[in-house]
């Protein structure tokens, strides 16, 4: 499907696309989601106060999406393989600002150094490499200098799920919020609503660290998708208020 088609597309969205030109091309394809219920206090110790921890029938969650990043690329220029395309780990929760329900970054790593620091560089998330490798049924990876691993294998259900209002919430998510220094930096994204169907976990290994208290146990719910075409526009940045 075309870009503009893609744009065309938007009786999926809860609010209108942006005005202005887009400014990223990008895809996120074979993507696992791990999702669990956490508690809200263990949760509110990583998420900037600036943010409203957003929640589903009154209980917060976290995921973890493993998938493969592809042909990322700035408007108006080609992807380059060797850097555009890169295996990726994100740990994120759900957020609220400014009337907007979006998702905010715990954790993102990426199998590609050179990627990691250019992402790092241009969007002011919090990228750092990590040691990645994927084939049909198994996705590692581990990071030396956290003390992070992840060890999946898994099998692929054949068909689609029809998406009950929890799946909804969990996967369709068209804005980011990521907190710098100085600021809290918004991201509208649009793709097509995900289409996801099962996934059976046959072994699953998790040891973050920092995050024991939120990816523990078995998932609650789980996902597959082939994975999305993906518009992304540039950074609104608003500044935290300063404190007395």
């Amino acid at each position: 499907m075309k870009i503009q088609e893609i744009l065309n597309s938007t009786k999926h969205r809860p609010w209108e696309i942006p005005q202005e030109n887009w400014k990223f091309y990008q895809e996120w394809n074979d993507a696992i989601f791990l999702h669990w219920k956490v508690e809200m206090e263990a949760l509110k110790k990583f998420v900037p106060k600036e943010l409203e921890i957003d929640t589903f029938e009154g209980e917060p969650w976290v995921s973890l999406v493993a998938f493969t990043m592809e042909k990322i690329r700035p408007r108006n220029l080609p992807s380059f393989p060797p850097i555009s395309d890169f295996d990726e780990i994100n740990i994120r929760t759900y957020v609220k600002s400014n009337s907007k329900t979006g998702v905010y970054f715990l954790s993102i790593e990426g199998g590609t150094s050179l990627s990691c620091k250019l992402a790092k560089i241009i969007s002011e998330l919090p990228y750092r490499f990590s040691e990645m490798s994927r084939n049909e049924n198994n996705y590692k990876s581990k990071n030396t200098e956290f003390g992070d691993k992840f060890n999946l294998n898994f099998l692929v259900g054949q068909k689609a799920i029809s998406k009950k209002p929890i799946d909804k919430w969990l996967t369709e998510r068209y804005a980011l919020f990521q907190d710098t220094k100085n600021s809290i930096n918004e991201f509208e994204i649009h793709h097509l609503e995900w289409e996801v169907g099962e996934v059976e976990l046959t072994d699953l290994n998790i040891f973050y660290p920092r995050f024991s208290k939120l990816l523990k146990g078995k998932p609650n719910k789980s996902h597959y998708s082939k994975g999305v075409k993906v518009i992304a526009w540039g950074k609104n940045k608003r500044k935290k208020p300063t404190d007395n």
